[in-house]
């Protein structure tokens, strides 16, 4: 039986993950504890903290302290009183102070409050890059309501299929996306709760009408709302990751921040879509430093750079495919804009190869950051320049606050140097996943989380992502890891990109596929690739076919879609 000191310890860690009555379980709790005041207090002082709060900012600080509100959403109170004047926000047309930002999440919260929203409530939100994704989210969480975050490229049956297993009530999209919505069935959303946003369409709620006159008194939950992010679903039904915001959150935040330039005064592009974690992890990371957003509604390459110039950018967070498409514009084209004002280029949601982390850094300079993470872990490496110059296209060292273990398929660590699963325990796992207990027990080895990703340790402590476990190919016998595959034919010359599959093989168990994109102006030659792969890979690793394309496929977080390439190659 526990005690009720183990009892309320377990609180302390994710729902599923508290095995305070092993031995040792208690005393690592303590320890982990200790190690996040340590690392708080350091950052704090580092990064000036201190020197940003003004006499109006530590009243509004205390009385969230006496509050005992630990709740993220309160972050924008905060400013307001602090820094009011200060640009939150700028987008296309127009901007917020943070006083203004401020009034907006709580004027939405005060008009969902009076429609009855609370923490029994859930709502899908599919919005474009637009300044009230934010509000919308903040004034959610700040009344405890769970969230969930989805493309507005959904189709109809994904957007039925992610509004029934989320259990929603509410229903908030893009005006432009109408015809979607119309076309979805949504039998557990009444026709008033589903909300449009920036346009008012006949039959439906504008937000602004759910906004109140002025801010009313609600009660502003301790604890953020869940969070539902669904996996992107390359394979099969997408799951939905649950994430409920704790105060040890803040402690990883500041954990991440002090391993990179990020600083008070910061200006952040945000460029992926914000219902994807790295935008909207990211955006979260620069308000917690009090620093201003700038919002791209579309990512395109020109349009990147030329924010950055206006806007003096000092921080932007990417998928490698955005950079990919930015460095295909060229030297010259790239010499035309002034991105002398960044500091930090964060890359990460897919794996980033050696020729993309090379050319980037030459092109910007030492601002590339890489790192490694997921939905259900949040941010678990990072690799700084310098980790990229010497070992281009690696994840980094694990962050402070991240215990990790590379396993073998019995469960057994793996020696440094040797491929395994790499699994993480830290302050920010997931809850599980919604309505899914056995994919949450099978991506568990005690305390420790995985989302199948392979990787191995060299002898400085760097990881190397493999690629994932479903995509390990074995041939003749012989694992193959599409990585170093994909890394040894990138690194050619007239290659821009490739990606590796395996296919049935009678002869060999799976055949290595290839496929390949050429640079701009460039020719590829399959029989000159696979002599250039045989100088540089064991025989059963160079690919046995080779498929020239224009651009490999990729979801809209910028990952490749595996799967298609697998059918394509099978149907060959």
């Amino acid at each position: 039986m526990k005690s009720p000191l183990l009892a309320r310890a377990a609180r302390h860690l994710p729902a599923g993950l508290a095995e305070l009555t092993r031995p040792g379980a208690l005393g690592q709790l303590v320890k982990d504890e200790v190690g996040r005041i340590v690392v708080a207090e350091r950052v704090l002082r580092e990064k000036g903290m201190a020197k940003a709060l003004r006499p109006r900012g530590a009243l509004a600080l205390a009385r969230l302290a006496l509050e005992r509100q630990t709740n993220p959403a309160a972050l924008f109170r905060f400013w307001a009183a602090n820094s009011p004047d200060a640009v939150a926000m700028a987008w296309s047309t127009g901007s917020w102070t943070f006083a203004e930002l401020e009034d907006r999440i709580a004027r939405l919260a005060t008009g969902l409050a009076r429609r009855g929203v609370g923490k029994a409530s859930t709502a899908v939100i599919v919005v474009k890059n637009r300044p009230d994704f934010l509000v919308l989210h903040t004034a959610l969480g700040r009344l405890g309501a769970a969230s969930v975050s989805a493309s507005w490229r959904s189709t109809p049956a994904e957007l039925a299929y992610l509004a029934e297993h989320s259990g929603a009530s509410m229903l908030f999209f893009d005006h432009e996306i109408v015809d979607t919505v119309r076309r979805t069935p949504l039998p557990g959303i009444p026709r008033e709760r589903q909300v449009t946003i920036a346009g008012r369409l006949p039959g439906f709620a504008l937000l602004d009408d759910w906004l109140a006159a002025r801010p009313g008194r609600v009660r502003a939950s301790r604890d953020e709302g869940t969070v539902v992010m669904y996996t992107s679903g390359t394979t099969g039904k997408p799951k939905g990751a649950v994430r409920r915001f704790r105060r040890e959150t803040l402690g990883a935040a500041l954990g991440f921040i002090g391993e990179t330039p990020m600083a008070p005064g910061d200006v952040h592009l945000v460029a992926c879509p914000m219902y994807h974690a790295t935008a909207f992890g990211f955006l979260a990371l620069s308000y917690a430093l009090g620093g201003s957003v700038v919002l791209l509604e579309t990512f395109e390459p020109r349009a990147f750079l030329e924010a950055i110039e206006r806007h003096r950018v000092t921080t932007t967070a990417v998928v490698p495919t955005m950079l990919h498409r930015t460095l295909a514009l060229g030297p010259s084209e790239l010499a035309r804009h002034d991105t002398s004002s960044l500091r930090a280029i964060f890359s990460g949601g897919s794996a980033l190869s050696a020729s993309v982390a090379t050319r980037t850094l030459d092109a910007f300079g030492d601002v590339l950051f890489n790192f490694y993470g997921a939905t259900e872990t949040g941010l678990v490496t990072l690799a700084s320049p310098a980790d990229l110059r010497a070992a281009p296209g690696t994840i980094g060292r694990a962050l402070p606050g991240n215990e990790i273990r590379l396993l073998d398929p019995e469960g057994r660590d793996v020696p440094a140097g040797e491929v395994g699963e790499l699994y993480v325990r830290n302050a920010m796992l997931i809850e599980g996943y919604h309505h899914d207990e056995a994919a949450t027990r099978g991506s568990m080895q005690g305390q420790f989380f995985s989302v199948g990703d392979l990787a191995r340790r060299d002898a400085l402590g760097r990881y190397h992502l493999e690629g994932r476990k479903r995509d390990l190919i074995i041939s003749g016998g012989v694992n193959v890891y599409p990585a170093e595959v994909e890394a040894a034919i990138e690194a050619h010359p007239d290659v821009a990109e490739a990606a590796v599959v395996g296919v049935a093989d009678a002869e060999w168990g799976e055949r290595v596929v290839a496929f390949v994109a050429p640079r701009a102006g460039a020719t590829l030659d399959p029989a000159d690739l696979a002599a250039w792969c045989r100088e540089r890979l064991a025989g059963p690793k160079t690919p046995r076919t080779w498929r020239v394309v224009d651009a490999l496929p990729r979801n809209p977080t910028g990952k490749v879609l595996k799967r298609e390439l697998r059918d394509a190659a099978a149907g060959a």
